[in-house]
């Protein structure tokens, strides 16, 4: 039996009513895509709403308006990595274990988000930073930096400025995935993005950073 166009919309509102964790998270994911596109200024609450299929005034239960959305949408990620480092325990770590231990993890998250390098330039651009300040930013850069810290003051590491250090070390976990648009012109015979690929990137990454900061 076929059910009327207006059958499927009461079915899809009371799925959303009765799971509003999924809903917001479809919400994000959809305004997440919108905003690395077109940054605050430029995204449209209709068009997040349309991609999430979700009305515009559910969104604005949920989030109040677009500003409020997109403090969500920017708070998220810093919330993620702060929860992966955490479950990876690099205080329990050797610091050069820690080292490739964390920069596995950055690659790896970077590959499953491909979006969000666009998402910090839009930011970047358009805000100077005003909203990424908003999130805890700090706890993740300072994963890094103790890791750092630690390899300094045990001597496995040479004495480096560790804030430095930490965001070249952030670059270049990040720059292959964020540039692979204009990047995948150079090589079109290669899929930079395959599993293959990315695992050859990481194993680079970690020798040429290693190699950088041991003493």
């Amino acid at each position: 039996m076929v059910r009327s166009a207006k059958t499927k919309r009461s079915s899809n509102s009371s799925r959303q009513i009765r799971d509003p964790e999924a809903t917001q998270q479809q919400i994000l994911d959809a305004a997440e895509e919108e905003f690395s596109k077109h940054g605050l200024s430029g995204a449209r609450i209709e068009a997040i709403a349309t991609r999430a299929g979700v009305t515009t005034a559910m969104i604005h239960y949920y989030f109040e308006n677009k500003e409020g959305l997109y403090k969500t949408v920017l708070q998220r990620p810093a919330t993620e990595c702060h929860d992966v480092l955490h479950e990876l325990n690099l205080e329990n770590l050797p610091p050069e274990e820690a080292l490739k231990t964390l920069i596995r993890a950055a690659i790896a998250y970077e590959a499953a988000h491909p979006r969000r390098g666009m998402l910090w330039f839009q930011e970047a651009n358009q805000n100077q930073g005003k909203y990424f300040k908003l999130g805890n930013w700090q706890e993740t850069f300072a994963y890094i930096i103790k890791v750092l810290e630690r390899g300094i003051a045990e001597e496995t590491f040479r004495q480096l400025d560790p804030f430095v250090t930490c965001i070249q070390i952030i670059g270049i976990c990040t720059f292959y995935f964020n540039a692979h648009e204009n990047i995948k012109h150079i090589t079109p015979d290669v899929d930079r993005l395959s599993p293959e690929m990315i695992e050859k990137y990481t194993q680079a990454a970690v020798n040429l950073i290693l190699a950088g900061v041991r003493a």
